[in-house]
């Protein structure tokens, strides 16, 4: 499988403050000194009880291949902005921190560390915007596949995105990540190319519209593609022409031998619960009970629901422009900050505070466990120290910052600690995972671990965040000074 990032250099999709800060770090401090920055997101898009981490495998990619050429170099100089050390040391620059994240996939909520980098303080700013451009992309596009997948309650979705995508790039990682989210397929042919992941297409208006009349459009179709004849039947007239020059043709198909379950009809116009109620009564009043009905047109997981409210007939559904786009909020909103510095040895917390509440940051290395109750359902997550024991043997007490002065306690219940070393060193140890693999893996968590009041669209339950009484402590020590 071919990997995008061997056939271009993006080493320099960056803000140019990284460059910068990086240059003044270069100059003013000691660029090794080691520092730790965290990625993480204030809240869930659409108003949903959770989010999708996607993304990683792009990252990894990234630092991996991070390096700037001759002509980077020289573009730098162009700018004179940069100490000649600098470029220097950019010339010959390799990533040699560590970075640990979620494992791609995770179900993960607002306000914890989705990934951590720990390395030097040059290069640990160097990462900022990519890593967020990939993961505030992807982490959108899965989230809100998501949610689209629910809304067909078990019906295939493709993604139909890639002429609505914002660039090409969008288009190839938004099927990657709308995959991972759990729709069946792509229309987009590199996707599955560069992805692994199972491609389909029908036909365009512009077919039926190349031939004199619907009928020969529709039977030169049929005849190069009998094994998969989805039929477009709204160019001109859905229930007056399309439909029964589509019975016309799967009669003709069903006389030469060909199996009805491969015949299907696309519908992407016009009121698509009343047209797919018609259409099904004709196509089983003709005989085709198991002719498949896909729809499209600007559809999303609010469309979906209502066409399906109001009895629409529909085996599947394509997705384009409000997936791919992610129309309803278009912005996820993770942040890369600083969360400590080393002093004399030691990785000192630093945070930041806002008069606007949600913007202060959790200071410092710590670790973030999953808890799960007997039932194996996800009842918190729990941040504490790095390093910090969770012994769940007898009742933990925990806090809740919503909450600080109520004692609580998890009781019967284990954990799982969140994240893994993805980079060590300056060299990968995650192992690679399919798409197909990290798609398994988020269907696995929704089904086996996440509430199902934290996955309704409605006034979805709230995941709680809680925090050991040492990292509460210490959080509230900055905070105090």
């Amino acid at each position: 499988m071919q990997k995008q990032s061997q056939e271009r250099n993006i080493t320099m999709m960056m803000d140019l403050y990284e460059l910068t800060m990086s240059n003044g770090y270069f100059l003013q401090e000691n660029k090794d000194t080691q520092v730790a920055f965290d990625v993480f997101f204030r809240r869930n898009p659409d108003g949903g009880g959770f989010s999708i981490f996607a993304g990683l495998e792009q990252i990894i990619e990234y630092i991996e291949n991070m390096h700037f050429g001759p002509d980077d170099i020289s573009y730098l100089r162009s700018l004179k902005l940069f100490d000649e050390g600098f470029l220097q040391y950019l010339s010959e620059f390799r990533f040699r921190g560590d970075v640990y994240a979620f494992p791609e996939g995770t179900i993960m909520y607002p306000n914890e560390p989705v990934i951590t980098v720990k390395a030097g303080l040059v290069e640990a700013q160097l990462l900022e915007t990519e890593m967020l451009a990939q993961i505030n992309h992807q982490s959108l596009i899965a989230t809100k596949a998501r949610r689209i997948v629910k809304a067909a309650d078990g019906r295939p979705v493709s993604d139909f995105g890639a002429r609505r995508a914002h660039n090409n790039d969008a288009a190839v990682y938004g099927a990657r990540a709308a995959f991972i989210g759990g729709v069946n397929g792509t229309a987009t042919v590199s996707a599955g190319q560069y992805f692994n992941i199972p491609v389909g297409g029908t036909m365009a208006h512009s077919w039926v519209m190349y031939y004199k009349d619907e009928l020969t459009a529709f039977r030169k179709f049929a005849e190069i593609y009998p094994d998969n004849c989805i039929l477009l039947v709204d160019t001109y007239d859905v229930l007056g022409s399309g439909i029964p020059n589509a019975v016309q043709v799967f009669r003709e198909m069903r006389e030469k031998g060909i199996k009805s379950s491969n015949f299907g009809i696309r519908i992407d116009s016009g009121d698509l619960a009343y047209l797919t109620k018609h259409s099904r009564r004709m196509l089983d009043d003709a005989g085709f009970p198991d002719a498949r009905i896909v729809i499209s047109n600007s559809l999303d997981e609010y469309t979906i629901s209502s066409i399906l409210r109001q009895g629409g007939q529909v085996n599947s559904f394509g997705v384009g422009e409000r997936l791919i786009t992610s129309k309803s909020e278009p912005v996820f909103g993770a942040v890369y900050k600083l969360c400590a510095v080393e002093e004399n040895g030691v990785m000192e917390p630093r945070i930041k505070i806002s008069e606007t509440v949600e913007k202060i940051t959790n200071p410092g290395l710590k670790d973030v466990y999953r808890i799960f109750n007997e039932q194996n359902h996800a009842v918190a997550d729990l941040i504490v120290m790095a390093g910090e024991e969770v012994d769940l043997s007898k009742p933990y007490h925990f806090i809740d910052p919503q909450m600080p002065w109520k004692k609580r306690s998890f009781v019967n219940c284990t954990a799982r600690k969140l994240q893994v070393p993805v980079i060590q060193g300056g060299k990968r140890v995650y192992p690679y995972l399919t798409t197909t693999q990290i798609s398994d893996y988020v269907k696995s968590q929704l089904s086996e671990e996440i509430w199902p009041e934290e996955q309704r669209f409605e006034n979805p339950h709230l995941h709680y965040i809680d925090m050991s009484p040492a990292y509460y402590k210490m959080k509230l020590s900055l905070l105090e000074h």
